[in-house]
């Protein structure tokens, strides 16, 4: 069981990590040509980066917002699930379920789960000129770990 609990807490301290990675990085997007990516916060070509809101069109600006919160939201849940699952560790009795710590990483997921349906429905495929790039895909890796994790805390005892 101590392994179970220490490969639980790895694989959500690395969840962290990666959203994180993902929700600062500015390589969600990348151009065809090599000349730069595209990220939530800036667009990069060459060796300049400007804000995402200077060349975006019109309309998309609450959209990118939105974005932006969630991703931030995901990290808060994560960090305070991460929190919650070492204060329960040490103050829950035995046979008792992870239901708070559980509950905030379902919460991580469904933030992670709307910033990124957002981001996917506006701006991932808006030209044939791009591709996707690893924060892209870590933050669909973070969506189905943090869901496996969540429903993981609900089921797990302390033994």
């Amino acid at each position: 069981m101590l392994v179970m609990l220490a490969g639980v807490f790895v694989v959500h301290v690395a969840i962290t990590i990666m959203l994180y990675v993902a929700t600062i990085s500015n390589v969600w997007i990348k151009f065809n040509d090599g000349s730069g990516s595209e990220g939530i916060w800036k667009t990069c070509k060459a060796t300049v980066c400007v804000s995402i809101y200077d060349n975006m069109r019109a309309g998309n600006e609450a959209s990118m917002g939105a974005v932006q919160a969630f991703m931030i939201l995901s990290i808060i849940f994560c960090c305070f699930a991460l929190i919650s699952f070492i204060a329960q560790l040490f103050t829950m009795e035995k046979g008792s379920r992870f239901f708070i710590t559980g509950g905030l990483m379902l919460f991580c997921w469904l933030c992670i789960l709307i910033g990124v349906s957002i981001y996917t429905a506006r701006f991932a495929n808006s030209t044939p000129e791009t591709y996707h790039a690893y924060c892209y895909i870590l933050t669909w890796i973070c969506f189905c770990l943090s869901f496996i994790l969540g429903i993981l805390y609900m089921i797990l005892r302390k033994k």
